[in-house]
C-alpha cells in the first residue's frame, strides 16, 4: 500500500513537466491512466480485504457459537498485485470477546485468527473460500507455536525457561529480545536452509532467515509470516502483561 501511493505522489510530482515536454499531451494521459490504474488496483484490493473480513466473521458464528460478543479486526491482509496475491499466503485477525454495554471496552479473551490460503485463492472472478483454511489460536496455543520455533530457531531448549522470556519479550530478526538486550539468539542461516519441527497433525513449523514457515500438510502449501507480522500478534497477546 505505501508502494502504491508513493506511485501517485510521483506521478503527480512529473505530470506538469511532462506536459510541458510533451505537446501532443501523450505524457499526460500516460500519467493520468497510470493513476486510474493505481486507484483501481487500491480499491479492488480494499474490496477484497473487507470481503475477506465477511467472510472471516461467518466462519467464526458458524464454526464458535460460543463467541457471542467479539471484535474481528484485520491484522495482516497481503496487499500485493493481484498476480501476486493468488499464491499462497496468510491472513490474520485479531479477536476479543467483550461485555455488551453502552461504550463497552475490549477487555476480554483474545484469540488470533489465521485464513490460509492455497495458490489462485483469488483471480480476476474474486475470492474462492474453498482455497481458504481456517486456524484460530488463543493465547496459549501461540505461546506453545513460539516455543517450539524458538526451539528450533536456536540453541534454547528449556520450554519453562523460553515461556518467561517470550511473555516478556518479543520476537525480532536477530532472535528473541526483552527490551534491547537479545535473550535467545537465532541461528545464522542462509536463504536456502530450513530447520523444521513436526508442530502438530495440521502443521510444520519451519525456521529460515527473517521469518516464520508453516507448512500445511492437507494442501502441501508452505506460508511465510513475515517477522513483523509475528511481532504484530505477539504484542496483541502479551502486551501489558
Amino acid at each position: 500500500m505505501k508502494k502504491l501511493l508513493l506511485f501517485i505522489i510521483i506521478g503527480l510530482t512529473l505530470l506538469p513537466k511532462q506536459a510541458q515536454t510533451q505537446n501532443d499531451g501523450a505524457a499526460v494521459a500516460a500519467v493520468a491512466g497510470g493513476l486510474v490504474a493505481i486507484g483501481a488496483g487500491i480499491a479492488a484490493v480494499k474490496q477484497m480485504e473487507e470481503q475477506a473480513e465477511l467472510t472471516a466473521t461467518q466462519w467464526i458464528l458458524s464454526n464458535h457459537p460460543e463467541l457471542t460478543s467479539f471484535s474481528l479486526k484485520t491484522l495482516a491482509f497481503n496487499g500485493k498485485k493481484l498476480k501476486d496475491i493468488s499464491a499462497a499466503s496468510v491472513i490474520t485477525y485479531k479477536i476479543q470477546e467483550f461485555t455488551p454495554t453502552n461504550d463497552p471496552v475490549l477487555d476480554g479473551k483474545k484469540q488470533v485468527l489465521f485464513g490460509f490460503t492455497s495458490h489462485g485463492w483469488i483471480s480476476e472472478y474474486g475470492i474462492d473460500f474453498e482455497k481458504v483454511q481456517w486456524f484460530l489460536v488463543d493465547e496459549t496455543e501461540w505461546m506453545n507455536m513460539m516455543v517450539a520455533y524458538v526451539k528450533v530457531s536456536s540453541n534454547e531448549k528449556n520450554e519453562a525457561s523460553l515461556k518467561e522470556t517470550l511473555a516478556k519479550g518479543k520476537v525480532v530478526n536477530k532472535g528473541v529480545k526483552i527490551k534491547s538486550k537479545l535473550i535467545v539468539p537465532f541461528f545464522k542461516l542462509t536463504g536456502d536452509m530450513y530447520v523444521v519441527t513436526d508442530y502438530s497433525p495440521r502443521l510444520k513449523l519451519l525456521y529460515n532467515e527473517r521469518s516464520l514457515g508453516i507448512y500445511l500438510k492437507e494442501t502441501m502449501d508452505l506460508v511465510q509470516i513475515g517477522r513483523g507480522d509475528i511481532i504484530d500478534i505477539h504484542e496483541f497477546f502479551f502486551e501489558g502483561d
